[in-house]
């Protein structure tokens, strides 16, 4: 019954299982012989000849407080962050953090943030905050793969969540950005009104020759009118003098005794009663 037992617990020690969520590192004597396993049953020696440790395979995730980092414009913003990373080469991580991830994590941490420094000092504030944001994160998802990829790990994503003024520098910035959209509105304002006076001033000059030149044309048409109308009386005139004489009599009494109240006081032999009793004009 013993030697079963101990059989049983033999075949037992001699197999281990990797899950598919796990890398697996199997040594020998303390020695690390195989990291390639993949998810199934594999057999191995007892212990202690033989022993296995697992690690995640998974994807995991870093994320710390917001951190404070400097500007190229020597001003400090708070920025929040995280980390998508995972173990790639599981014999590398193991011989470089003794297989604990929190030591993995602390040392990709330091790494991300000294990248992050090297960032912003680069960039301003607007930079940062809108135009080379994405830019940024995968600038540090390059470089911080570079520096990690000796200890066994691969950066999978880098993520800015949130970048914020700290409380102490806020209202200053605000107060230069306000003053700098303040210059440029008075700027454009002043651009405006230059153009709008040499508008006017194009407008009162077409003004001013349109008249002249329609003024021109008045005193052009009404000459050409006049000299037409004095033609047409010339020539009447010259058909029946004696009426004509007469018919301008007869427009010269009209406008003369126009009103009721109209007094003229003139000899009855006057000129301008030539027609006044006279039958001339039947």
């Amino acid at each position: 019954m013993v030697v079963v037992v101990l059989a049983a617990l033999l075949g037992l020690s001699s197999i281990f299982v990797v899950d598919e969520r796990e890398r697996a590192i199997k040594f020998q004597l303390g020695e690390i012989v195989r990291s390639d396993y993949e998810p199934g049953l594999h057999f191995k020696a007892p212990w202690p000849i033989n022993n296995v440790a697992k690690f995640d395979k998974r994807i995991l995730t870093l994320d710390t407080r917001p951190e404070r980092f400097l500007t190229g414009e020597k001003k400090n913003v708070s920025v929040d962050f995280f980390v998508k990373w995972r173990i790639n080469k599981p014999d590398i991580f193991y011989t470089s953090f003794m297989g604990d991830e929190r030591q993995a994590g602390l040392r990709l941490l330091q790494i991300i943030k000294n990248g992050l420094q090297l960032e912003f000092d680069k960039r301003t504030i607007r930079q940062v905050v809108s135009s080379e944001r994405v830019q940024m994160m995968e600038d540090l998802t390059i470089q911080g793969n570079n520096e990690v990829s000796k200890f066994g790990l691969e950066i999978v994503d880098v993520r800015i969540k949130q970048i914020e003024l700290p409380a102490d520098v806020r209202n200053s910035v605000f107060q230069r950005m306000r003053a700098e959209r303040e210059r440029i509105a008075k700027e454009h304002r002043a651009e405006g009104q230059q153009v709008a006076k040499a508008i006017r001033a194009v407008a009162d000059r077409d003004r001013t020759v349109l008249l002249a030149e329609a003024s021109r044309d008045a005193e052009t048409t009404r000459g050409q009118g006049d000299a037409r109308a004095t033609e047409i009386y010339a020539t009447a005139y010259g058909k029946n003098e004696g009426f004509y004489e007469f018919y301008r009599s007869m427009n010269a009494y009209r406008t003369a005794f126009a009103g009721q109240q109209d007094i003229m006081v003139l000899e009855p032999d006057s000129e301008f009663f030539k027609y006044f009793g006279s039958d001339v004009g039947n």
